[in-house]
């Protein structure tokens, strides 16, 4: 009898201490917080497949998504330290590290630039010649205005002519026709949701008007600081993030189905269409997810230095790395 509760006993010792184990071990986990760009979407999908499959907690890391404010940019809260990493755009960061602010680029979301300038049908807007006497609805960022510039300019088309609207994060099929005539977008969302609905669009797409508009966009960027103080949790959260856009890339409808759940008030159907076109954009033709190229950095960075778009330029190969990404390519 004695044996018998002593063999209970210490059954109970060991289940108790497995379970302090277990919650010890979450408590361990290190508190990670991602900024987006934007409101959650298709761009977005791998983060949160990584989160939801565990990729993150393997790692020892417990992810906190988070979408920016109302006028709140992503990049100047991560150069700040306020958060661990941010989604940002190639352009961003090139302005960004031309004023002196330490931001890197970590990991290409999408390999190409799928973005354009749309414009309802009956406008008639398809060169930038077109954009005189119209309304450009925009998120506030400073290179919006830069570029529409500059391609402006290469068309012979005054860009004062051009009436800007800052929108912020809003719905391209509420204010389209509405409140501006022409806005910027990404053909894998507000492009699939226009053929979704039936409406016609016109596009010019960034990588048709130079061949140095067709840069990354978006990415992963952190700071140089953080990089500096915390390698080996950027790489745990690379690491994991890398699996997260590889089981987009290959699971294209469970993808979907984890961004529907973590975001219930999302357009469902619009995720399962756009999960479908973007997860063969995700990697394209390079040979692994996130891969960033030195030439497509100094191409664009070149550009916007020639046409004064921004004052100093910037040493291309210390605005990115591939060092975090699994192979760890340089």
């Amino acid at each position: 009898m004695k044996q018998l509760v002593f063999i209970l006993f210490s059954l109970v010792f060991i289940l108790s201490g497995c379970g302090s184990a277990e919650k010890s071990s979450d408590e361990e986990l290190k508190k990670v917080k991602i900024m987006l760009d934007w409101f959650p979407n298709t761009n977005h999908t791998g983060i949160y497949a990584a989160k939801e499959n565990g990729f993150y907690k393997e790692e020892g890391l417990d992810v906190e998504i988070v979408e920016p404010g109302e006028g709140v940019s992503a990049d100047q809260i991560v150069a700040s330290g306020e958060v661990d990493f941010a989604v940002s755009h190639q352009e961003n960061i090139t302005h960004a590290r031309s004023t002196g602010v330490p931001i890197v680029s970590i990991g290409a979301i999408i390999q190409e630039n799928t973005s354009a300038f749309a414009s309802l049908k009956e406008e008639n807007i398809t060169s930038p010649k077109d954009f005189e006497g119209k309304r450009y609805g925009g998120w506030g960022s400073p290179t919006e205005e830069a570029v529409i510039k500059a391609v402006m300019d290469k068309s012979n088309a005054d860009f004062e002519k051009v009436d800007y609207v800052t929108l912020g994060a809003t719905d391209f099929f509420k204010s389209i026709g509405r409140d501006t005539d022409f806005q910027w977008i990404f053909q894998g969302w507000d492009g699939v949701e226009a053929a979704r609905q039936g409406i016609e669009l016109n596009y010019i797409y960034l990588k048709d008007l130079d061949p140095a508009l067709n840069y990354y966009t978006p990415v992963i960027a952190t700071s140089e600081s953080k990089i500096a103080k915390d390698k080996e949790m950027v790489q745990s959260f690379m690491k994991a993030t890398s699996k997260g856009y590889q089981f987009a890339i290959e699971e294209p409808e469970e993808a979907a189905d984890i961004l529907i759940k973590n975001v219930p008030e999302i357009n469902a159907e619009l995720v399962k269409e756009s999960q479908v076109w973007l997860s063969d954009q995700y990697q394209g033709k390079a040979k692994q997810w996130g891969i960033q190229d030195e030439k497509v950095w100094k191409r664009y960075a070149d550009w916007m230095y020639e046409r004064k778009l921004i004052e100093e330029n910037i040493e291309p190969s210390e605005a990115f790395t591939n060092e975090f990404l699994p192979e760890g390519k340089k």
